[in-house]
C-alpha cells in the first residue's frame, strides 16, 4: 500500500511538473473584440483574421526557447459600459491584447489597458481618442481624420457634390468621429453639409432619407454600423435614392453586399485591403475559411474577406514581432519593444509614430457591384 501511495505521489508530481513546463511554454495574446450587439459582425470578421493567423504561426521563439501562442477571446459585445469588464479578462495573463472593431469601446477600455500596465494594438478602431493620452494603446489603421478627408475629396471630386448629408449614431464615437472630419474636410472645399443623427436601437430610417432628398443632397455620409447600414441600404433602395451612399471601413462587409445585391444602390466605403491584392494570400485564406462551417459563419456566410479581417492578421503577426523584439512575454517589455516595432503585412508597412498611431496615408476606395455581390476596386487614394 505504502508503495501504492508513493507512486500515486510520484505520479502526480510528475503531473504537475508537466503542466507546469507546459504553462511556462505557453504565452498568452488578449483579444478584445465584439461577437455580438451592433459591431457583432465587424467584430466576428476582424478576430477572424487573428484565429487565422494564430493557426498559420501557433508559437514565436524567444532566445531560442519555442512558446505556444494561446488566445484569450473576450467579447465586448459592442457595449461601453461593458468594455472595462471585457478588457480585464482579456488582459489577464496577457502579455498583449489586440482590438477592439468599434472606436467607442475601444475608447472605454483604454484606462483599463493603461492601469492593468498591458499593452493593446487597435487592430480598426479609427477615432483620434483612443491613442490620445494613452501610452498603452497603439494601433496598425488609419485614423478618422485622414479617413474623413478622403471621402470627402472623393465625393466632391468624383461626384462633383456640393452639398452632402451626413448621418451619425448618438453616443457612438466613431459614428460621431468620422461624420466630424468628413464635415469638416468638405466644407473646406465650399461643400455644404446637412447634419442629422439618429439614437440608440432606431430601426425606421425613412425619415432620414427623406430628409436627406428634399435637402436635395448629392451624397449620403453615413458612418454607423453594419446593422444599422442594413437598413439605411434598405430604405435607400426602396425610396428610389440615386446619389451614391459613403461610409468607412465599418461598411466594408460580406453583410452589406448581401444586402446591396439585386437593388439599385452606389455605396462606396474607403478601407484598409482590396480582395485582390494578395492572390496567396486570398486562396489561403478562404480554404481555410472554407474547411469549417464555424468559421464560414463567424465570416457571414461565405469567403469573401473583409479588409478587418486581414488587418487582424497583420496586427498578431504584429504583436510577435513586438513580443520579439522584447525578447520577453512580460507586458511591460512589450510596450516598451512596441515604439520601434515594424513589420511588412498584407496590408502594408505597418510602424508607430510618436503617439502609437499607424504611419499610414492611402486608402483603398471600392464600390458595392449589386450584380455580382463584390466589391469592386475604385482608386487607392490619399490626402494632398
Amino acid at each position: 500500500m505504502k508503495k501504492l501511495a508513493a507512486l500515486a505521489v510520484c505520479a502526480a508530481m510528475s503531473l504537475a511538473t508537466v503542466l507546469s513546463a507546459s504553462a511556462a511554454d505557453t504565452i498568452t495574446i488578449g483579444v478584445f473584440e465584439p461577437a455580438s450587439g451592433d459591431n457583432g459582425a465587424g467584430g466576428k470578421q476582424e478576430t477572424l483574421g487573428v484565429r487565422y493567423a494564430n493557426y498559420v504561426q501557433p508559437t514565436v521563439e524567444i532566445d531560442g526557447v519555442e512558446y505556444d501562442v494561446v488566445l484569450n477571446i473576450q467579447d465586448n459585445e459592442s457595449s461601453t459600459d461593458k468594455a472595462p469588464t471585457a478588457a480585464v479578462a482579456a488582459a489577464d495573463g496577457a502579455s498583449v491584447v489586440l482590438g477592439s472593431y468599434g472606436s467607442a469601446v475601444s475608447i472605454a477600455a483604454g484606462d483599463t489597458f493603461l492601469q492593468a500596465g498591458v499593452p493593446a494594438i487597435g487592430i480598426t478602431c479609427t477615432n483620434p481618442q483612443v491613442t490620445d493620452g494613452n501610452e498603452n494603446y497603439f494601433r496598425i489603421c488609419f485614423l478618422d481624420p485622414f479617413q474623413g478627408t478622403v471621402l470627402a475629396n472623393y465625393a466632391s471630386e468624383s461626384f462633383g457634390a456640393k452639398k452632402a448629408y451626413v448621418l451619425t449614431k448618438l453616443g457612438d464615437d466613431y459614428s460621431k468621429g468620422l461624420g466630424y472630419y468628413f464635415t469638416q474636410a468638405f466644407e473646406a472645399l465650399g461643400g455644404e453639409v446637412v447634419a442629422d443623427d439618429f439614437p440608440e436601437g432606431t430601426a425606421d430610417f425613412t425619415s432620414y432619407i427623406t430628409t436627406a432628398m428634399n435637402e436635395g443632397c448629392e451624397v449620403i455620409m453615413a458612418p454607423t454600423s453594419i446593422e444599422a447600414a442594413q437598413l439605411i441600404i434598405e430604405t435607400a433602395a426602396a425610396q428610389g435614392v440615386t446619389v451614391p451612399l459613403l461610409a468607412g471601413d465599418t461598411w466594408d462587409s460580406n453583410v452589406i453586399l448581401a444586402a446591396a445585391e439585386g437593388k439599385d444602390v452606389q455605396i462606396y466605403v474607403t478601407t484598409f485591403y482590396q480582395e485582390g491584392a494578395d492572390k496567396e494570400f486570398d486562396a489561403a485564406i478562404k480554404e481555410w475559411i472554407n474547411s469549417d462551417s464555424e468559421l464560414l459563419a463567424y465570416n457571414g456566410g461565405n469567403d469573401t474577406i473583409a479588409a478587418v479581417t486581414v488587418m487582424g492578421y497583420d496586427a498578431y503577426f504584429t504583436a510577435l514581432e513586438a513580443i520579439k523584439n522584447a525578447g520577453s512575454a512580460d507586458p511591460a517589455d512589450v510596450l516598451a519593444a512596441l515604439p520601434s516595432t515594424t513589420y511588412t503585412g498584407v496590408t502594408g508597412q505597418i510602424a508607430f509614430d510618436e503617439v502609437g498611431d499607424a504611419i499610414r496615408d492611402t486608402a483603398f476606395v471600392k464600390v458595392a457591384n449589386t450584380e455580382t455581390g463584390a466589391w469592386d476596386f475604385v482608386a487607392e487614394q490619399g490626402v494632398q
